[in-house]
């Protein structure tokens, strides 16, 4: 019963591909659009959609070729995303004065969900056979 739950690592790229995605499109198209209601420069937006449009197609391309040795193509993603974590939270610390309380949870809840996506991967990396 318990296996029937477990995330496959083909699944574990789906989702992150989507997650960037979804990420790509909040900070490109509605954050960017509506800047004055979450405080981060435009410029900043259009950087980190492009990192994360990046991870998506890294992370699409995974799932839709990637048929073996799938341990290190997700230990690079578990190693990009959080760099792109501690890149974010730092930008929200140099942005502080400039973010509302609006951008700030949106920065904190992406974050939170990269960590906790990131912790599946990497339970995932070191408990399952290549």
């Amino acid at each position: 019963m318990k296996e029937r739950f477990a995330i496959t690592p083909k699944k574990l790229f789906l989702i992150d591909c989507l997650g960037a995605l979804l990420s790509t499109f909040f900070l490109f198209v509605v954050l960017k659009g509506f800047e004055e209601y979450f405080g981060m420069p435009k410029d900043v937006l259009n950087y980190l959609a492009a990192i994360a449009f990046a991870f998506f197609l890294y992370s699409f391309t995974c799932y839709y070729f990637l048929k073996q040795n799938w341990k290190i193509f997700l230990s690079i993603i578990i190693s990009v995303n959080l760099l792109y974590t501690l890149l974010t939270l730092s930008l929200v610390i140099y942005h502080l004065k400039s973010l509302t309380p609006l951008g700030i949870t949106y920065f904190v809840v992406e974050m939170i969900l990269v960590v906790g996506l990131v912790s599946i991967e990497i339970r995932t990396v070191m408990t399952h056979p290549n």
